[in-house]
């Protein structure tokens, strides 16, 4: 059952990347988190070959990981928009923006901290060494086609 797990989400992943690169090139138009997603799951497979087993409890995981660092860094995000917005930011404005940040920079530590717990539970330490190298070389991969 895990493996028919494993084979499905494996070939759904492959058919979402063939779908992404088979259309246009979409930088004006919204972006489609899903297919990054999947295409970004599947790359991380493929660049630390996870065995079925390993994919199909790590990369869960990762996911989870992302949304929470996503939905932490949200008020850094809109406190630099609302600074942005300003005619006249005052230190005071300077000051809260840098202290928001830097808590969310602290909580998406304390995060990673407790994600990397779970991930020694799955992967060999050499594994997880490279995750964080793939994961970087696939954002810049993505960013390389994305501004073609």
């Amino acid at each position: 059952m895990n493996k028919l797990f494993v084979y499905i989400f494996a070939m759904f992943s492959v058919m979402q990347i063939t779908e992404v690169i088979a259309q246009p090139s979409q930088q004006h138009k919204g972006f489609d988190r899903g297919a990054y997603e999947s295409r970004k799951n599947a790359f991380i497979t493929a660049e630390l070959k996870l065995t079925p087993e390993e994919a199909a409890a790590f990369i869960p995981l990762t996911n989870e990981l992302e949304h929470k660092k996503f939905e932490a860094s949200m008020e850094c995000r809109k406190i630099n928009r609302e600074l942005r917005k300003k005619e006249s930011p005052t230190d005071q404005d300077f000051n809260q923006a840098i202290d928001v940040c830097l808590e969310v920079h602290m909580k998406e530590a304390e995060l990673e901290k407790e994600y990397y717990a779970k991930f020694r539970k799955i992967l060999s330490p050499e594994k997880l060494y490279r995750y964080k190298n793939a994961e970087m070389k696939f954002a810049r991969i993505f960013m390389k086609e994305r501004n073609k």
